[in-house]
């Protein structure tokens, strides 16, 4: 005798019996890993270290002094490098002069006409050096200036033994070191008025 089924579809019970086992098992286990772990879930803070760079400003002044001089020590400079001027052009003069004798390109008495003249120019030249001389009031330019007198004055007296030395009975001697006093002593006279310009810039 055959068995009547009441419910066509029997696993429409057996299917929410499965759900509510999975929900309650998977509760379960999720509350033992928690508590079997002692898991401490905590938000972690990072420090964030700002370095910031100091920026130092490199200003650097230059001063610049400016000197003004007074006009009469301005007009003595310039004046001085005149003479300095002129003392190069007498030295050209007598060495030129010198070298044409040697060369014997001058008669003994063109040489004798030649030196004589720059001896002219070498006095005229002690004058324009003496006259008319720096402020008084500039006690430093005034002692500069008496030895620039001076190297005039031996320059003037070189120039003269040069044609002692021309008309002299010797070999050339005298002549030679009469020439050799002439450039020493200019080159003097020449370094003088250099370290009284830059002395007086400076200052």
């Amino acid at each position: 005798m055959e068995t009547f089924n009441p419910d066509p579809k029997p696993g429409r019970l057996v299917l929410p019996l499965v759900l509510i086992g999975m929900i309650a098992t998977t509760y379960t286990f999720v509350n033992r890993v928690a508590t079997n772990n002692d898991l401490d879930i905590s938000a972690v803070e990072e420090e964030v270290v700002v370095i910031e760079e100091e920026v130092t400003e490199d200003s650097t002044t230059t001063s610049t002094t400016t000197t003004t001089l007074p006009l009469e020590v301005v007009t003595y400079l310039e004046e001085i490098q005149g003479e300095k001027v002129q003392s190069d052009e007498l030295g050209q003069t007598v060495l030129e002069a010198n070298e044409k004798w040697d060369d014997e390109l001058y008669s003994y008495q063109e040489a004798k006409d030649e030196f004589a003249k720059f001896i002219e120019d070498a006095e005229q030249f002690v004058d324009t050096v003496s006259e008319p001389g720096p402020p008084n009031t500039f006690a430093n330019l005034v002692t500069s200036h008496d030895e620039l007198k001076v190297l005039a004055s031996l320059i003037y007296e070189d120039t003269k033994e040069l044609l002692e030395g021309l008309t002299s009975s010797d070999t050339g001697e005298r002549r030679a070191a009469a020439l050799d006093s002439f450039n020493k002593n200019l080159a003097l006279f020449q370094q003088k008025i250099e370290e009284t310009i830059a002395s007086a810039t400076s200052s």
